[in-house]
C-alpha cells in the first residue's frame, strides 16, 4: 500500500517503527494520512486536507509506545539517524527548480546575480563559514512563500529565510550545496493596530524599531519593548528568541510577546498557531515551537505582537572598582525590587571608547560602569534613584548621576547604544566579533571577572558591554590578523565553556545558527538534543529548511571519534 509505504519511510527516519503502532491504531493512520510518492521521491499528499500536520500526527501517535523522553536521554549518539545527512537535488535539479520559479516570479524579483546571492549568504557581521545561495527571491506574500516551498520540496533543494541581515552566528548563510533564499524583507507591512488590545499584526519583514517609531508618528502610547540591534525584523527575532536591553524588565522573545504567528510548513502548508486572545490553554502552545527554531521548522510571514504602555523613562550612570563590584551591586538591585528598566554593564574599555568615539560631548571617566535606565512617575524614578544610589555606595560605586532632562538621557542611552561602533573605533582598521553568554544573576560577577582577566592576558583588545539585569554578557573582541583571528576563536570557546560551567548558556539571545550548535549537546543533554532533532525530522523529513544550523553533530562526529565530555 503506498500510503502506509510512505508513513514507514518517515517513521524510520525519525527511529520510530511500526511495531510501536497500537494494532487498532494502524488503521486510523492508513485512513488518516494518503500519501503518494513522485517519481523523484518526494513525498507529496493526494489530497489538500492532509499536508505535513498529518504525517506530523502520525509519526508523533506511532512513537507514543516506543519513543519515549527517557530513552532518547540513554540513547546512543552513535545511533541517531540524525547522523546520515539529508540528500538533496542534484545542480541539474537546482537548474530546473529555478527555470520553474521563475515563471511564477517577475524578474525584478528573482536573481542569480552573484553579488547578490553573496549578500545574501555572507555577513559582515560574523567569521563563521558562509556560503552563496543559488537564487534569492523577494516575496510579497505568505502564499508566494508556499508556493516557492512547494518548488523546494518538489526538487529537494535547500530553503532559508532571510530579512533583516543582523545575524551574528551564521543564521542565513546558504549550505555548501547552494538553495533558495527567501527575502521577506520588503514584506514589512503593519497590517492592523488593535490599541484597545494593545497588540499589533504585522508581517515578519517589519523592523521592530520602524514599529515603535510608527506608533509615536500616530499618537499611540504604546510601544514594542523587545530591543535587539536597529534593523532586526519581527521575522528574525522570532527565528533566533531574541532580547534586548528591556529584558531585565519586560523578558525575551520567548515569553508572551508573540500571541501568534502564520507559518509556511515544510510541505507548504501554511497555518496560524493561535487566535488573537492573550491567553488560551488550548493545547500546547505550538507558537513556541516556531521561536527560536532559526526558520528550521517553519518560515514566519507573519505575527500578532503585543504592545506594553509607554511609560515616562530616566537614566542614570554610576562608576565601580571593578566588573565584580558592579555585577553584585546589580544583583542586590534587582532583589530590593527596584522597578528598573534596563541595567547595563560598560567596563572601562568601553567607556574609553566612548570618551573617543564622540556621539555626545560628554566625556565619563574611564572606569567599570552601569548604565540604569528608571520607568515610571517622576516620584517612582526619584525613590528608584534614591535606593540605587544607596545600593551603589555600598559596594563601593561613586558618581551616581541621574539625568537632569530628556535630552540628556537621551545622549546618555546613545552613547550605550553606539557600544559597536565605538568599540571599532579603538583599532583603526580592525574588524570585532560580537558574541554573547548568559548565567543566573548570581553567577555573573564570577563570568564577567573571569572573562576580562582571560580576554587581558591573551592581549586582544575588547569591550564589555552586558544586559546584567537577566545575566546576560556580550564581549566585542576586535582583530586584524589570521593569527588573532584563532586567538578571539579560542577566548570566545573558553568564554562559552566558562558560561555553561555556571549552569548557564552558550547563548543569551543571539541564537545557535552556525557558530554555538557545537555546545548544545553539553548545555542541554543528549535527550534534549536528540528530541529537538526528532521534531525536526518529523515536520521536514527531507531536510530542506535552513539545513547546517542549530542543530548539532552529533558528540562522536563533533570530537573526530572521541566523545565530548
Amino acid at each position: 500500500m503506498p500510503g502506509l509505504s510512505a508513513l514507514k519511510r518517515a517513521l524510520v527516519r525519525s527511529r520510530i517503527g511500526l511495531s510501536g503502532l497500537d494494532s487498532r491504531a494502524i488503521p486510523r493512520v492508513r485512513s488518516a494520512v494518503m500519501l503518494s510518492t513522485s517519481a523523484s521521491g518526494t513525498v507529496a499528499s493526494s489530497s489538500p486536507r492532509f499536508g505535513s500536520t498529518a504525517l506530523l500526527l502520525a509519526a508523533l501517535v506511532g512513537g507514543i509506545a516506543s519513543y519515549s523522553v527517557g530513552s532518547l536521554a540513554s540513547a546512543s549518539p552513535t545511533t541517531s539517524s540524525d547522523s546520515a545527512a539529508p540528500t538533496f537535488g542534484t545542480p541539474a535539479d537546482f537548474q530546473l527548480a529555478i527555470a520553474e520559479l521563475r515563471t511564477l516570479f517577475p524578474a525584478n524579483r528573482i536573481s542569480t546575480d552573484p553579488d547578490v546571492l553573496h549578500a545574501h549568504g555572507f555577513s559582515l557581521n560574523t567569521y563563521h563559514p558562509g556560503a552563496p545561495h543559488s537564487v534569492v527571491i523577494s516575496v510579497e506574500s505568505t502564499k508566494e512563500v508556499s508556493s516557492i516551498v512547494k518548488i523546494a520540496s518538489k526538487w529537494r533543494m535547500p530553503i532559508t529565510a532571510y530579512s533583516g541581515g543582523t545575524s551574528l552566528e551564521g543564521g542565513f548563510a546558504a549550505h555548501p550545496q547552494g538553495g533558495i533564499c527567501v527575502d521577506l524583507s520588503g514584506m514589512d507591512k503593519i497590517i492592523k493596530i488593535n490599541e484597545a488590545d494593545s497588540d499589533l499584526v504585522c508581517q515578519a519583514g517589519a523592523r521592530w524599531d520602524d514599529i515603535n517609531e510608527i506608533l509615536r508618528e500616530k499618537g499611540i502610547p504604546l510601544f514594542f519593548p523587545l530591543d535587539p540591534a536597529p534593523g532586526a525584523t519581527i521575522g528574525g527575532m522570532i527565528a533566533t528568541g531574541c532580547s534586548g536591553t528591556n529584558a531585565v524588565r519586560y523578558g525575551t522573545a520567548k515569553a508572551e510577546w508573540f500571541l501568534n504567528v502564520t507559518v509556511v510548513l515544510p510541505s507548504g502548508e501554511i497555518i496560524k498557531t493561535r487566535r488573537r486572545a492573550r491567553k488560551s490553554s488550548a493545547g500546547f502552545d505550538t507558537t513556541k515551537l516556531f521561536i527560536g527554531a532559526e526558520g528550521t521548522l517553519g518560515i514566519v510571514t507573519e505575527a500578532t505582537i503585543r504592545l506594553a504602555p509607554l511609560l515616562p523613562t530616566n537614566v542614570a550612570v554610576a562608576q565601580f572598582p571593578d566588573v565584580r563590584k558592579a555585577t553584585e551591586a546589580v544583583g542586590e538591585i534587582l532583589n530590593k525590587g527596584v522597578p528598573i528598566q534596563c541595567v547595563e554593564l560598560c567596563d572601562d574599555v568601553f567607556m574609553h571608547a566612548t570618551n573617543n568615539y564622540g556621539i555626545s560631548t560628554r566625556k565619563y571617566p574611564e572606569r567599570d560602569s552601569l548604565f540604569f535606565k528608571f520607568q515610571g512617575s517622576s516620584e517612582t524614578i526619584a525613590e528608584s534613584a534614591r535606593v540605587v544610589d544607596e545600593i551603589v555606595r555600598a559596594h563601593g560605586g561613586s558618581g551616581f548621576e541621574l539625568a537632569k532632562s530628556e535630552k540628556e538621557a537621551a545622549d546618555l542611552w546613545a552613547d550605550r547604544k553606539a557600544a559597536l561602533f565605538s568599540g571599532l573605533a579603538l583599532v583603526p582598521g580592525s574588524k570585532g566579533w560580537s558574541t554573547d553568554v548568559c548565567v543566573p544573576v548570581s553567577r555573573l560577577p564570577d563570568l564577567v571577572y573571569e572573562t576580562k582577566k582571560d580576554l587581558e592576558e591573551s592581549g586582544l583588545v575588547s569591550t564589555i558591554v552586558g544586559h546584567v539585569g537577566d545575566g546576560n554578557f556580550h564581549s566585542l573582541i576586535l582583530f586584524k590578523t589570521d593569527e588573532e583571528l584563532e586567538a578571539v576563536r579560542g577566548a570566545v570557546h573558553r568564554m562559552v565553556e566558562r558560561a555553561i560551567r555556571l549552569d548557564g548558556t552558550c547563548t543569551g539571545e543571539h541564537a545557535v545558527g552556525i557558530g554555538k550548535k557545537e555546545y548544545l549537546y553539553e548545555e542541554l543533554g543528549t535527550g534534549t538534543v536528540e528530541l529537538m532533532k526528532l521534531i525536526k525530522r518529523t515536520i521536514d523529513p527531507l531536510g530542506i529548511f535552513n539545513p547546517g544550523k542549530l542543530y548539532p553533530d552529533d558528540p562522536l562526529v563533533q570530537s573526530g571519534g572521541q566523545k565530548r565530555t
